[in-house]
């Protein structure tokens, strides 16, 4: 079992289809999240923004909008995308003000889409293009 997810996480990491980073605390240069680019279509110059900073104790401190930024970057002027596009829980309201510092927008939403404490949330998408990104 152990193997074959090596072997997935092994495949994914060289495939075309993904771009990881690894996201460290500036002063002790520890890693306390990562984000990545997943789906990436290079014909339709689109891809999926996702992230996650692990450590709680780094939330809220400005490092996942200062990673959002970065990866936008280098998506949409180095890479040379078009449209990013990621998705979160309505209730994560923190993770919504940072995806909007970094440049994404609200374009939509799934409805009661994702049941989480006995309710229904939505999943909120936000998009970002490189037409209209101030990096």
């Amino acid at each position: 079992m152990l193997e074959e997810e090596i072997h997935a996480f092994e495949n994914i990491f060289k495939s075309k289809e993904y771009i990881f980073f690894t996201i460290y605390e500036n002063d002790t240069q520890r890693p306390i999240g990562n984000t990545f680019l997943s789906d990436i279509d290079y014909k339709n110059r689109t891809a999926e923004f996702n992230i996650v900073i692990g450590e709680k104790e780094f939330r809220g401190k400005g490092y996942g909008t200062e990673a959002a930024l970065l990866v936008l970057d280098y998506a949409l002027n180095i890479v040379g995308l078009h449209n990013l596009f990621l998705k979160v829980f309505e209730f994560n309201k923190s993770a919504i003000r940072a995806y909007e510092k970094a440049g994404f927008i609200i374009c939509g939403s799934r409805r009661q889409s994702h049941y989480i404490g006995g309710r229904y949330w939505d999943i909120i998408f936000m998009e970002a293009l490189a037409t209209e990104f101030k990096g």
